[in-house]
């Protein structure tokens, strides 16, 4: 079984115990974060489709070709990407072309690799739109794009200096400044599909700027893309995780059974003490990964505690980065590099990870006061 199966079938499990009833589960499933969740993937994959990761990533690698050059814009350039459309993506996307230009330049592709899964999380702090769990707290907490954009993005940049003088220290052959020859394929660009999906995406951004309901914009420039001649619906619809919306579905299901029950009553006192708060977040995400983690705790925090639901946000984000299990994003870079015969072993990650994770949760705990 996987997380979305377990998800499924736990929540069969207590409808059949009579914990909650079939109507009760399905209103407890969030319509909201479903939607903008689903809507976000069908423009990802528009932009997948058009070309658009493929250009980004060609400009962002014909800025320098220095090993530590390379090091500094995968960190920094992927972060950006991360932070407006959903890291998950971006790992999929970034994790064979590095492991093609380390294999082109024979370089050890580690450093590159734990960069670019750091730079995914650290990125998507920032935003709302950034991660899965951040389009939760977004849906839940009502903060506005822009506010949580202001509060988190200064410790997304923060972390991202922390990553590069970490991987710096830990692997002396990236701190070479000079310049090595390399050739990268020519990205693959359908110039009509990218003009229209980079507007319909910039005007989608534009609206959860200005204020505009995140869900209904994205649901707006989802349904836009889909209205096409130029492209079959399947190249738009199969890249979505469907397992991914069963997954949030079923957690809903057993939130509102752990609400019912009271079963993490006794975990209400820790939102009131920022430390304690931030080291459960950390530790649960690590456990039951990120997602799990924030529907679990959302019912313990009020509506209008934005302190909270930042650091709710921040925490589970950044404790991704502590084990290759902590995110989604880790996960898939491991297991594609280990496809190609890269092995990053647990340890290896934690060695990096580790002070990361925790320098970035102090400064969390330091920033939001």
């Amino acid at each position: 079984m996987n997380r979305a199966t377990i998800a499924l079938a736990s929540s069969g499990f207590l409808i059949a115990l009579g914990v909650l009833n079939l109507q009760d589960a399905w209103r407890a499933i969030d319509v909201t974060t479903i939607v903008f969740l689903l809507s976000t993937m069908i423009v990802n994959a528009g932009l997948s489709q058009a070309g658009f990761f493929q250009l980004a990533i060609a400009h962002l690698l014909n800025i320098t070709h220095s090993p530590f050059g390379l090091l500094t814009v995968l960190t920094f350039g992927v972060a950006a990407l991360s932070a407006f459309f959903l890291n998950d993506a971006m790992a999929l996307i970034f994790t064979p072309l590095i492991l093609d230009l380390a294999r082109t330049l024979r370089i050890n592709p580690i450093p590159y690799l734990l960069a670019m899964a750091g730079a995914t999380n650290l990125g998507s702090v920032a935003t709302i739109s950034g991660n899965p769990q951040n389009i939760l707290i977004g849906s839940f907490s009502k903060i506005g794009y822009l506010d949580f954009a202001k509060a988190l993005t200064p410790i997304a940049i923060f972390g991202l200096c922390v990553q590069l003088v970490l991987l710096y220290w830990m692997y002396p052959e990236v701190q070479s400044t000079t310049p090595q020859e390399f050739s990268l394929p020519q990205p693959r660009v359908y110039r009509p599909l990218l003009f229209k999906t980079v507007s319909v995406t910039a005007a989608m951004l534009i609206a959860f700027v200005v204020g505009l309901p995140l869900a209904e914009s994205a649901l707006v420039a989802a349904s836009i893309l889909l209205v096409t001649r130029r492209l079959k619906p399947d190249r738009l619809l199969q890249p979505v995780d469907w397992n991914l919306l069963v997954l949030f579905s079923g957690l809903f299901i057993l939130t509102k059974a752990t609400q019912d029950l009271n079963v993490f009553a006794p975990l209400t006192q820790a939102i009131d003490h920022p430390a304690k708060f931030l080291s459960v977040t950390a530790i649960l995400s690590n456990l039951v990964s990120n997602v799990p983690a924030v529907l679990l705790l959302h019912p313990l925090i009020a509506q209008n505690d934005t302190q909270s639901w930042l650091r709710l946000a921040a925490g589970s984000t950044l404790a991704g980065n502590l084990t290759i299990f902590g995110s989604v994003a880790n996960l898939i870079m491991i297991e594609a590099a280990g496809r190609l015969g890269y092995r990053l072993s647990f340890l290896e990650h934690l060695k990096f990870g580790l002070p990361l994770t925790l320098i970035t949760l102090c400064m969390t705990y330091f920033w939001i006061r």
